[in-house]
């Protein structure tokens, strides 16, 4: 009975204490389709990639009933780093919804202008001047947004004379952003200002990506979609081995928080996992550690080499290959071992009878692609005999004027398309996800598209190549050769498809430069690059998030300079962030249903070979 009563008063206690308009809510995901180009467009870095941000202590004074109920301690403000730009989860500040919708748009303008050096104040009021400066149809909304926050924010007259000049300060750079203030640092921290950017953001050392496409990501996508745009603060610690179970050391106060840290040696694995994520939500910083005991789950994500018995086929000493560092702006040579491989269980295998007629449908669609015949008269053979040829030889050898037997047929040799393609799929282990109970997994969806587009290229008669990647770090990117230009279409190529598998990461520039040089020493007027990817480069080392889309952007503008012609498909609904930077808007496809891939491939393909 004193658990429901408690659980009654927190409720209610909560409730009376919330400031927030829980009805005029807008939420990250309603603006994140339009958010990434509304950054660029105002001059943000479009290597950022779009993150949600999660509360922190803003240490400021709180009112007495927030005390008593125990909230009010955390806020989500924006900001922006090396690798994203981070956006509250949703914005519920304002009673209007209209108005908690421009906030986020002010948000994103004011992350994307260069935030002056200087204190936090003078700094948040001279980006937003130039922000105004720069582009003046937001003052409307700057303005509203402003009068709006000014009634929320604390009564100067309420408080201590040293806080008091400080949130004077605040409303004055509010008002009048261009105009410099001189003000002493306060003694205590100023109520949040959700407007401006955060005062001491996060820092990436402190920062651990909780939605890598690392263990957690790489698994069946069954979270929110919401959630894989979290970022958590981590540090990572030494693990308590003391064996005092039956003991447990804590201060008092310990018993108000969730991250004061309590000396009691207890499993992860005593919740699940909704549990901890629920956890996680409210924790200031995570701390990861060593343990000997290892949850089950986490058993399939391992990712040491397989024996060799059971690995795929390597194909000589591999090759060492260079990689772009976009902090030095240079690139280091050698720095990545790529190994050519062929599937391990590969046998010759006939096309699966499943695809049999979509199979065929697209033979003949392609076949309809294939370069026109041409007439070549005066050959020394052929089918038909040229009528205009032998009248005038006849005449001729008549007047006494023909002295040999010219050239008297008609030939209808097949017309000739320089053109040759690579396609680079990747076998990463993200690919294992499931996307529905026709379609499968994803690695079964690229199966099935590099089974029938190959079947549409060889009716086509243009050269191709067939290869696949994964990678784990820079000494081990895989290169799976499923069919070489010189090899031909069939049952065994067939075979190779068949017996791919997803593994790894995806170290995404080294295989595109491997590609790059094969489709170079093929002999064609047009060499088209094609990728087929589930998801953003990333691998165990720092090559996850902006190392990895600088090196691939790298690689991308390598093979345009060598005249090659990348284009990208993919079925990440979030590619959206990052592949405009990578291929360019006019460089990539978005497939919203994976199991759409193979007729958007084939379509694509006679669109950009037209």
């Amino acid at each position: 009975m004193e658990d429901i009563v408690g659980g009654w008063w927190d409720k209610l206690v909560q409730r009376a204490a919330y400031r927030g308009h829980r009805a005029a809510a807008v939420r990250l995901e309603q603006v994140a389709p339009i958010a990434p180009v509304f950054f660029r467009a105002m001059g943000g870095d479009p290597a950022l990639a779009l993150r949600s941000t999660v509360g922190t202590e803003h240490g400021a004074r709180r009112r007495w009933l927030e005390r008593i109920a125990g909230t009010g301690e955390r806020v989500e403000l924006a900001w922006s780093d090396q690798q994203a730009f981070y956006l509250p989860e949703k914005i519920e500040l304002f009673a209007d919804a209209a108005l908690n919708r421009e906030l986020y748009f002010w948000l994103m303008a004011l992350a994307a202008s260069t935030r002056p050096a200087g204190d936090w104040l003078n700094a948040n009021r001279q980006a937003a001047a130039a922000c105004l400066s720069a582009m003046p149809g937001l003052a409307a909304s700057y303005q509203r947004l402003v009068a709006a926050h000014l009634p929320q924010r604390p009564d100067p007259a309420r408080l201590p004379p040293a806080e008091a000049a400080w949130e004077r300060a605040i409303r004055q750079a509010l008002l009048q952003p261009q105009q410099a203030l001189d003000t002493l640092p306060p003694a205590r921290a100023p109520y949040p200002l959700p407007l401006w950017l955060h005062p001491a953001p996060p820092t990436l050392e402190h920062t651990a990506p909780s939605t890598a496409q690392d263990p957690q990501q790489s698994g069946p996508r069954s979270k929110p979609q919401q959630r894989q745009r979290r970022r958590y603060r981590a540090q990572r610690v030494v693990q308590d081995e003391r064996k005092n179970g039956m003991l447990m050391i804590f201060r008092a106060e310990s018993l108000f928080t969730w991250d004061e840290y309590v000396k009691v040696n207890r499993h992860t694995d005593e919740d699940d996992d909704d549990n901890a994520a629920a956890a996680a939500e409210d924790m200031n910083r995570l701390s990861l550690a060593q343990d000997a005991h290892t949850k089950g789950g986490k058993l399939k994500f391992d990712l040491d080499l397989p024996a060799a018995a059971w690995d795929d086929t390597p194909l000589g000493p591999g090759l060492l290959l260079p990689e772009w560092n976009w902090k030095q702006q240079r690139l280091v040579d050698d720095h990545c071992r790529l190994q050519p491989m062929l599937p391990r269980d590969a046998v010759p295998a006939a096309l699966p009878a499943r695809l049999l007629p979509l199979a065929r449908r697209l033979r003949r669609q392609f076949q309809a692609l294939a370069p026109e015949r041409t007439r070549k008269s005066g050959q020394e053979c052929g089918p038909d005999i040229d009528i205009d040829r032998v009248i005038r030889f006849m005449a001729e050898r008549h007047s006494g004027v023909a002295q040999s037997e010219p050239g008297l047929y008609q030939a209808w040799p097949p017309g000739e398309r320089s053109l040759a393609c690579l396609t680079l799929a990747d076998l990463s282990l993200s690919t294992e996800s499931w996307v529905g109970d026709e379609a499968g997994r994803v690695i079964d969806v690229i199966r099935d598209s590099l089974l029938l587009f190959a079947e549409a290229l060889s009716a086509a008669g243009d050269s191709f190549g067939l290869y696949g990647f994964s990678s784990i770090r820079r000494q081990e990117v895989r290169f799976q050769v499923l069919k070489d230009f010189a090899e031909r279409y069939d049952d065994s190529t067939r075979g190779r498809i068949l017996a791919i598998r997803p593994g790894y990461y995806t170290r995404m520039g080294a295989a595109i430069r491997q590609s790059s040089r094969i489709l170079l020493q093929q002999p064609a007027a047009r060499r088209l690059l094609l990728i087929i990817s589930d998801g953003k480069p990333n691998d165990l080392d720092h090559y996850e998030g902006r190392h990895g889309i600088e090196d691939t952007r790298q690689a991308i503008l390598e093979a345009r300079r060598d005249g090659l012609l990348p284009f990208c498909l993919t079925v990440d609904r979030e590619a959206g962030d990052y592949l405009p930077h990578l291929f360019g808007h006019r460089g990539y496809v978005v497939v919203q249903q994976a199991q759409m891939l193979p007729s958007v491939l084939t379509r694509l393909y006679a669109q950009l070979t037209a």
